[in-house]
């Protein structure tokens, strides 16, 4: 017997008196949701980490758009950089976006017949055009937008986008079920400790399950953070917190003449409180729009951050909408003023929203590293790095373990029963995530009733 099988023979020994039948099937709860969402983690992982330091990529591959150098003096005023811009484009403005910084250019959002929606960039200080790019919206470029429909696989579709939703579900009861299964008990090896000299496969496992130890929770709160933005949970958490109040106060709208055009449709960009919220209206008075150097100068007196967008009214009754998104979630603030009178039709920021506007919004600035600064970046990054490290390994640990021509799962218990905590688990998880619960009772059903196909005996 070769030293490899002599330490897996020991491992199996040590671990004989934790293999009862709910041990058993949490195991096989937790083999089936890995080999489910493990390419998935992977993608998820590799594009938010990119996502992260989105700025810094956006800077280093778009520069010559992007930085101007400073000049003493004043800025154009808005409606000179958008003459500029539109000379070089044919297409209706959409919105623009001043400086962020001294050394920072503006841009102008301008929707083409062929090319869609693209971004003009110009030098403030001279009104030079830079170039043009896709408009990302809050990606703020081409390459970045297309990381960010990657990490949502909304660049597949409607339905891809609802899978994520589901792997977002299935990565928290992955979470749940590791935590369990690597619980100390008797062990104290492989714990906290990878045991680096150990044989090939105990060495893998070894990886997956302290590394899953160490990020675990972190895995989870990115998991559920993420959550808001997926497309039937999203929406229906969305719907009961302006339904209850709990998103922006109904007060915000009562005297607010509204379109039915939801503002994720009708801006660049919008609070996730306020995404199916409907546009409100101007109203015309026979008198002209005031314009976008008005419309910036009442923008900029209601104490807006620096990085924000100006959207431009979209036909007679449409109205200059404002928003920012700064690192912190405080500063976040959105604007829309009637094109006509400059009057604020509504002005709503962080410390205006309920309970669950609120802890959506700081959720998804952690999520994305934004909150803590540097510390919440890279503290993200690592978690991403762990992610991966622990989606290969676990693939690796499958592949070695699996007998060959079989799956390789871990089989059904002799008294298979369905515990009462999974049955819990999955009424809460059925109908807090909709898609993910579907899924859930589907692998209950094929795994209490078809159990044989899915059988392999234990290597």
């Amino acid at each position: 017997m070769s030293k490899e099988e002599t330490a897996q023979n020991g491992e199996a020994v040590a671990q004989a008196s934790v293999f009862t039948p709910l041990y058993r099937t949490i195991w096989r709860w937790h083999f089936y949701a890995g080999l489910f969402v493990l390419p998935f983690m992977i993608l998820l992982a590799v594009t938010g980490g990119l996502y992260l330091f989105k700025d810094e990529l956006n800077s280093l591959v778009y520069g010559r758009y992007l930085n101007v150098a400073p000049v003493d003096g004043p800025l154009l005023k808005p409606s000179e950089i958008v003459a500029k811009a539109s000379g070089s484009i044919a297409g209706e403005i959409r919105a623009y976006i001043p400086p962020t910084s001294a050394d920072g250019s503006a841009a102008v959002s301008i929707k083409t017949a062929e090319a869609g929606k693209q971004r003009v960039y110009v030098n403030p200080y001279t009104g030079e055009v830079l170039g043009q790019l896709e408009d990302g919206g809050f990606a703020r470029s081409p390459l970045m937008l297309l990381v960010r429909k990657l990490h949502s696989l909304a660049k597949f579709g409607d339905m891809p986008n609802r899978i994520i939703e589901i792997v977002g579900g299935w990565a928290m009861i992955l979470v749940a079920t590791g935590f369990f299964l690597w619980w100390p008990r008797q062990r104290k090896e492989g714990v906290f400790t990878i045991r680096t000299k150990a044989p090939s496969r105990t060495l893998w496992r070894d990886v997956h399950v302290v590394t899953g130890a160490y990020a675990g929770i972190v895995v989870f709160f990115l998991a559920i953070t993420g959550m808001p933005w997926s497309g039937v949970w999203g929406n229906y958490v969305n719907t009961y917190a302006d339904q209850a109040g709990l998103g922006y106060p109904p007060e915000y709208w009562n005297e607010v003449p509204k379109s039915t055009v939801p503002m994720k449709e009708g801006m660049s960009q919008t609070a996730w409180a306020l995404e199916n919220t409907p546009m409100p209206v101007s109203t015309p008075n026979g008198l002209g729009s005031i314009g976008i150097d008005k419309a910036v100068e009442i923008i900029e007196g209601l104490g807006i951050a620096a990085g924000y967008v100006v959207d431009y009214p979209e036909g007679a009754e449409g109205v200059y909408s404002a928003s920012v998104f700064p690192d912190k979630v405080i500063g976040e603030k959105v604007i829309h003023l009637d094109q006509y009178t400059g009057e604020a039709l509504f002005n709503g920021g962080f410390a205006d929203l309920g309970i669950v506007g609120k802890s959506i919004e700081w959720g998804v600035s952690v999520h994305m590293g934004q909150e803590f600064g540097i510390v919440n970046q890279w503290g993200m990054a690592l978690a991403c790095l762990a992610l991966v490290v622990m989606s290969v390994a676990g693939g690796v640990m499958w592949w070695k373990r699996r007998p060959v021509g079989s799956l390789g799962a871990p089989s059904v218990p002799a008294d298979y029963r369905i515990p009462r905590g999974i049955l819990v688990i999955t009424v809460i998880v059925g109908v807090l995530f909709p898609l993910t619960g579907l899924s859930v009772v589907a692998v209950l059903l094929i795994d209490r009733f078809l159990p044989n196909p899915l059988k392999a005996k234990h290597a």
